[in-house]
């Protein structure tokens, strides 16, 4: 069917859609499958009727069986945003209607509208996203992932094998790239397979492998009110979307990594492990993140050729995708850094910070005290315990668990930073010791601050996991003694620039690191 004979239906719902009937005002946008039609607080949603290599809406009883799957999906996390699926009726008048009696003539899925302002990948452009926010996304998405009914006839790797093949087949008609860099990059990714495959296969049997969102990044996340809300999931192929949880939360991580906000990455990976158990498939993260971009490459650079003007900015898009993906490729070691110092000396705050750059993307599992000690507890992060759940006892608990769940990571190549107040010298004994055989790179950072500055911090903090107080960080001072044997730093300034000295440090670009050290507990 050819795309101009949806002509009359679009014209038709422009005036009758509505609840203004002025078809002036209905804003088109136009992708390359869908046409969606805009005005005041309604979206209607078609199928274009494209025949595609991998999608075929060229009858309007396709179109329709995929609208109504559209709407079963995308009500899994977005119900208030799809409201129906409304048929396009031949009248025997000879003209249309809505959910009419006669033949099917097309359909569309009839939508809240929301404010493209709220849209992530508006907010992503705009420097408009936050810590709380992406935390509760993470949320969302861990939620979602777990009511998922696991679906154990796919096969971790051959499904990963079905995306290269068709990764492989979109490179070859394109001219984008040189023969040999799409060679080899398709071999770096065959042998990252090879190597993943038992990984891959072992999660799909452990029920990894589900009926995922499928196309989850930034553009397809808002804000609605108020919390974030995923929509547009990939509803025509049931291959491509049932897949590792892992490599449907991939697509979010690298999108957010490509646009150089790593520690937002960062921060949604380690909240979603803290709700979902996905220890095991870290080793996985760096690759799936990297065939995100891949296909991303593909898809842009098949762009190219029809592209007109825009041909060059494709052209370097898709560039920048395929660099992204080696560079994701690229081996990283696991290592371990304990960030440590007095209630109120910054540490969560550095741990953000360095985490992207420690081991594989998207960097380090940030183990915090605090966490775990809510955790320990059944409680959220931010819900203040009684004094009782910090006895020494329960503490010790704590940083035992800390360790432990270090000592599972560090042998599967994952970075690790252990954010505590580790003011016991058997704690940070024991959490040096964590690497695999001793091989594991550590480094201990220890933050220090004047006690007036330390207790001001404290007294600031509001829906914190540290419940520390003024008299916490007395009683802390009056029998802390600071480790020797670790690096030490000065928070005195202002936080972002302690962050960005522990960057330094971590990176190893700090010209005199024992230098500047002394110099600032002098000025403290």
């Amino acid at each position: 069917m050819p795309a101009q004979s949806q002509d009359e239906t679009i014209a038709f719902l422009k005036s009758a859609a509505f609840d203004d009937g002025d078809a002036s005002t209905v804003e088109t946008v136009v992708t390359h499958i869908s046409t969606i039609l805009l005005s005041g607080e309604r979206a209607i949603k078609l199928k274009r009727p494209a025949h595609l290599p991998y999608v075929d809406f060229s009858t309007p009883e396709r179109r329709l069986t995929s609208c109504e799957q559209e709407l079963v999906l995308n009500r899994r996390t977005a119900p208030e945003l799809y409201r129906a699926v409304r048929q396009v009726t031949r009248e025997p008048d000879g003209g249309l209607a809505i959910d009419g009696s006669g033949p099917l003539v097309d359909a569309y899925v009839d939508m809240r509208r929301f404010d493209e302002d709220c849209l992530l990948d508006r907010m992503a452009m705009e420097g408009t996203l936050t810590v709380p926010l992406m935390a509760r996304l993470a949320h969302r998405i861990a939620v979602f992932h777990a009511g998922i009914a696991p679906d154990r006839s796919v096969t971790g790797s051959a499904q990963v094998a079905l995306v290269l093949d068709i990764n492989e087949r979109a490179l070859a008609t394109t001219d984008v790239f040189p023969a040999a860099a799409v060679d080899e990059f398709n071999r770096r990714f065959r042998d990252g397979l090879t190597r993943l495959a038992p990984l891959l296969d072992a999660r799909g049997a452990a029920g990894k492998i589900r009926r995922c969102h499928g196309d989850l990044h930034l553009r397809n996340i808002c804000v609605f009110d108020g919390e974030p809300t995923l929509f547009d999931c990939l509803e025509f192929d049931e291959a491509m979307a049932t897949t590792d949880i892992l490599y449907d939360l991939a697509f979010l991580l690298m999108d957010l990594w490509h646009r150089g906000l790593e520690e937002l990455a960062n921060l949604v990976l380690n909240r979603y492990l803290d709700e979902s158990d996905e220890t095991d498939g870290l080793p996985l993260l760096a690759f799936l993140m990297a065939l995100r971009a891949a296909v991303r490459a593909h898809v842009t650079a098949t762009r190219v050729a029809e592209a007109g003007p825009d041909a060059p900015t494709l052209r370097a898009e898709a560039h920048d995708y395929f660099a992204l993906a080696l560079d994701l490729l690229r081996p990283r070691p696991g290592r371990l850094v304990a960030v440590g110092g007095l209630s109120g000396s910054g540490k969560s705050t550095v741990a953000a910070a360095i985490a992207p750059r420690i081991g594989p993307p998207p960097g380090a599992r940030i183990l915090a005290s605090d966490r775990i000690r809510k955790h320990l507890f059944g409680v959220a992060a931010e819900t203040p315990l009684p004094a009782e759940c910090y006895r020494p006892q329960v503490s010790e608990t704590v940083y035992a668990r800390l360790a432990e769940q270090a000592g599972a990571i560090l042998p599967l190549g994952h970075g690790v930073v252990a954010d505590a107040v580790f003011d016991r010298a058997p704690d940070r004994e024991r959490i040096a010791g964590m690497g695999e055989g001793g091989s594991t790179p550590f480094l201990g950072l220890w933050l220090e601050a004047p006690p007036e500055r330390l207790v001001e911090r404290v007294a600031a903090r509001r829906d914190d996991p540290s419940d520390a107080t003024p008299e916490v960080v007395r009683d802390q001072l009056s029998r802390s003694r600071a480790p020797a044997d670790w690096m030490h730093l000065s928070s005195v300034a202002e936080i972002g620039a302690v962050a960005e000295a522990a960057r330094r440090i971590v990176d190893g670009t700090t010209d005199d690191p024992a230098g500047e050290r002394e110099d600032d507990r002098r000025k403290g």
